[in-house]
């Protein structure tokens, strides 16, 4: 499948920056699954590339006049193929880092509880039978419901609300991961249908023997498919944020995205 992609945000402020230095997580990664055929990146005023080290390409966008707003828009084609969710282990990063907890992904008791009834059942059916029936059973548990959490929500808070948007399934889906073995990773990327108004998606790789790592987004009770295109790797959203900076005065900030996937021939 070819995808366009046209993402565009701009933020506002009542009170002008003098400096502002922001991360921009917002180029496809080149692997098995996807092919980049083009991509651009526009608007701050001087833009550094480098490549973080789960091997995310970063772009360092710095303002360093007095300014009131901050335009970035971000644009290209990829080419992307259906491997039913799988991608071969192939990035040089061994999969046991993604076993340590992050705040944003340590598992409560509670989330414990709800992955280990699955331990017994990865034993006599296998990693990717459990996986699956745990994202089943995550999905029914966890209401897809905006407006409840936000991006510094952590797992454990978002498990006892019972509801949240994509990167919380995929925070407490990484932490039930990790409770019974299995090294779990959050991906950041765009998803071509399904998501109406949300700006970029989520969901979570776990690792199976033998297999690689292998694609679970809860939000949509499926394996990632030619629909999706990965941005960024990391044990957690605050690794793959798309957008995360810091700034020298400014203030009343307001932000509006706006994004566009679309096949085309």
């Amino acid at each position: 499948m070819r995808l366009q992609i046209t993402h565009e945000t701009l933020y506002s402020l009542t009170h002008a920056a003098r400096r502002t230095v922001q991360y921009l997580r917002l180029t496809p990664r080149a692997d098995r699954c996807q092919r980049v055929e083009s991509w651009s990146i526009g608007g701050p005023e001087r833009l550094r590339p480098w490549t973080d080290g789960y091997g995310n390409v970063v772009h360092v966008a710095t303002e360093t006049d007095a300014h009131d707003s901050i335009a970035i828009r971000v644009e290209g084609v990829v080419s992307t193929r259906d491997t039913a969710g799988v991608l071969p282990l192939d990035d040089g990063l061994p999969p046991d880092m993604f076993l340590r907890a992050t705040p944003l992904t340590l598992a409560s008791e509670a989330i414990a509880g709800f992955a280990r009834r699955f331990a017994e059942e990865r034993a006599r059916k296998g990693d990717i039978a459990a996986l699956h029936a745990m994202m089943a059973a995550q999905a029914d548990a966890i209401a897809f419901e905006a407006g409840h959490t936000t991006a510094a929500t952590p797992a454990a808070a978002a498990f006892d609300k019972g509801r949240g948007v994509c990167q919380d399934h995929t925070h407490i889906f990484i932490a039930a991961c990790r409770v019974i073995g299995l090294p779990c990773r959050y991906v950041s990327g765009y998803l071509a249908a399904g998501q109406g108004d949300v700006a970029t998606h989520a969901w979570a790789e776990a690792f199976v023997a033998d297999l690689g790592w292998v694609s679970f987004d809860v939000a949509n009770r499926q394996s990632a498919t030619d629909a999706y295109v990965r941005l960024a790797v990391g044990p957690d959203y605050r690794a793959v944020a798309p957008v995360i900076g810091v700034r020298t005065g400014g203030g009343g900030e307001e932000i509006a995205v706006t994004v566009q996937v679309r096949q085309v021939q």
